[in-house]
């Protein structure tokens, strides 16, 4: 079995495993500060995993506008900045074992959807992927020069559709669990 299927396999049940273990041992080292400065960037994460589901219509055409034109992977760049605030809220230690989950389950699991959307839309992904970097977004966003006019912008019934709802929902919930845990050791 490829790396790129173990990830995709893994992936969501281990990082329901981890959540859950973060869930029960953070409450013991998380303060004011660094729940304030973890809540930030992950808030950062879901607003970016948000925009992104507003733009993406998986399968149907390549997403360039929006955050697509700053990433080729905003929506994991986004659950990358979620995990890494929750990180920060709890530990700055556990921002190494985040970026270890992120280059063992996340590396694979982009090269095979990539390899996938070359499939698909191979003369305009070639461009695509010459100009957007693959994870860490460019500063300015990519014009998408030469690339065929879009026209679609966020959409919000996309949001709905993709249920990026449930992320701002857990957030709010954890950030909620957290501060719960802060202020009655405070």
């Amino acid at each position: 079995m490829s790396a790129s299927l173990i990830a995709k396999k893994l992936r969501l049940p281990l990082g329901f495993i981890l959540a859950g273990l973060y869930l029960w041992l953070a409450p013991r080292y998380v303060t004011r500060q660094s729940l304030l400065i973890g809540a930030v960037v992950a808030l950062a994460g879901v607003l970016v995993r948000a925009w992104a589901s507003g733009h993406i219509m998986k399968n149907d055409r390549l997403a360039t506008s929006g955050p697509y034109a700053f990433t080729r992977n905003p929506l994991y760049f986004g659950s990358f900045l979620i995990a890494v605030g929750f990180a920060i809220a709890a530990h700055w230690i556990l921002v190494l074992l985040v970026a270890a989950f992120f280059i063992v389950i996340y590396a694979p699991t982009m090269a095979r959807e990539k390899a996938n959307i070359r499939g698909r839309f191979p003369d305009a992904y070639a461009q695509y992927e010459r100009n957007v970097p693959a994870f860490f977004p460019r500063p300015l966003p990519w014009g998408g020069e030469g690339m065929p006019a879009e026209g679609v912008g966020f959409s919000f019934p996309l949001y709905m559709k993709h249920g990026e709802w449930k992320a701002a929902l857990g957030y709010v919930a954890a950030v909620a669990y957290l501060a719960y845990w802060v202020a009655r050791h405070t």
